[in-house]
């Protein structure tokens, strides 16, 4: 195990991590401040599909935290670098919003109700019964069925939403066909993160507040795991699963240098 010392490079969850409810964890600016003085390479994850890199960049300025647009990747993101290695220049029938269909456009997809290559499910808060429908009959039909993310529900200031989990659940009930995954807990996010700053698994950081998404992930693809207690796990939380993280903070102010 390193060092934390030892860390060139860094992954970091966005929500419960960086922000919460739209308001910057103290420390969150003073440690991105400090990765810029002392170079060091850093992505900001998130496994929301819904904006574009663009889009978080400027909802992450309004928080009061200075995030490029170039040091943000989505599950989104992650799903179009997947598709495009597997099938360049593919076509795709996609249920989402901007993030997903820009991130695809940008990798070269088409994108298509005829006969697609993928059948794209993402983040979206206008899931319309037409469009399901239509989802499951290209599967039925061949469609190679994907989903951003694995997550069931998503916040909102009234409570839980259903989110690209449930939707996939619903369709998959409907076709016997279970998604392909890209987002967290697969480490494939984490892979192709990694291969967007150059960095090596052996000297690079996760941190996280999510053990079964975050944690988990970090663990297979062989990064060391911080685990900072303001999103949602508690030690509690910590002691219902089998595997630990390296490291269990307060919050990611303790990971400023003293």
């Amino acid at each position: 195990m390193i060092n934390r010392s030892e860390i060139e490079c860094w992954l970091t969850d966005m929500d419960g991590v960086l922000v919460h409810e739209n308001h910057p964890v103290p420390g969150a600016a003073e440690l991105l401040q400090q990765w810029r003085d002392e170079d060091k390479p850093y992505l900001v994850l998130t496994n929301n599909s819904i904006f574009t890199p663009r889009d978080l960049s400027a909802r992450l300025k309004a928080s009061g935290l200075d995030v490029p647009e170039s040091a943000i990747w989505t599950s989104a993101l992650a799903t179009a670098d997947f598709l495009k290695e597997q099938i360049p220049g593919g076509s795709a029938f996609v249920i989402g919003e901007a993030g997903i269909t820009t991130a695809l456009h940008e990798a070269g997809f088409i994108m298509t109700e005829t006969d697609p290559d993928y059948v794209v499910i993402g983040e979206t808060r206008n899931y319309s019964f037409e469009s399901i429908t239509k989802a499951i009959r290209l599967i039925g039909n061949g469609s190679r069925f994907i989903a951003t993310n694995p997550d069931a529900t998503g916040p909102s200031a009234d409570g839980p939403l259903p989110a690209t989990g449930a939707v996939a659940a619903l369709i998959t009930k409907a076709t016997g066909r279970e998604p392909y995954i890209v987002g967290k807990p697969n480490p494939m996010m984490f892979r192709s993160a990694l291969n967007k700053i150059g960095a090596h698994s052996e000297t690079t950081g996760m941190i996280g507040d999510r053990m079964d998404t975050d944690i988990v992930a970090g663990i297979e693809a062989g990064l060391h795991t911080v685990l900072v207690l303001t999103g949602i796990s508690d030690q509690k939380e910590i002691d219902r699963y089998p595997f630990r993280p390296h490291e269990v903070l307060n919050s990611v102010a303790d990971l400023l240098n003293k």
